[in-house]
């Protein structure tokens, strides 16, 4: 397969990942509530530090991709996104959480401000529309099946598998990232 295809199929796992993660901590809500004691406000934290992370950094994260190279800033997104990932699923607390979290969103940012740059370096032409129709395919699948993941996630095994299903993927994803 050419290399382009492995940087469309690296980028729409990472953007699975960073978009499932937006919807499918929502239903794990309650259960982290309860296993953490956490308060209301540690909760909307859980939320608040993903989402302001990505989005308070991804103009920062696409000047850095420019200046240091997409494919390295986004393989840099990746591990933080994963790791980050782990040590939410590990959190002891929920001031634990929500700083993974945090880290989560900045990981986030990383890969979504270099995705579209990485299909557009890679895809001419057509070929670049439908590449772009598989991006945003998988950006809207991922929102839309998060919490029935989560749910699943949450009801058959424990809230910390909507963390730590992004570790496996995260591998996988920085593998077809670094091949060439």
């Amino acid at each position: 397969m050419a290399r382009k295809w492995w940087t469309l199929l690296a980028v729409c796992l990472g953007m699975l990942m960073l978009l499932l993660d937006i919807t499918i901590v929502n239903v794990a809500l309650p259960s982290i509530a309860g296993d953490l004691d956490a308060s209301f406000s540690d909760l909307q934290w859980t939320i608040d530090a993903y989402a302001l992370s990505l989005a308070a950094l991804m103009l920062v994260a696409g000047s850095l991709g420019d200046l240091l190279g997409h494919r390295r800033v986004f393989a840099a997104g990746l591990v933080a996104f994963s790791i980050s990932s782990l040590l939410c699923g590990l959190a002891p607390d929920p001031l634990f959480l929500n700083v993974s979290r945090a880290v989560q969103g900045i990981g986030g940012a990383a890969m979504f401000a270099t995705s579209l740059a990485l299909i557009a370096q890679e895809f001419k032409g057509r070929e670049r529309g439908t590449a772009l129709g598989i991006w945003g395919a998988t950006a809207g699948a991922s929102v839309a099946v998060g919490p029935l993941i989560g749910g699943a996630l949450t009801s058959g095994i424990d809230w910390r598998w909507v963390f730590f299903v992004n570790v496996p993927i995260g591998v996988v994803t920085l593998w077809f990232v670094l091949a060439k």
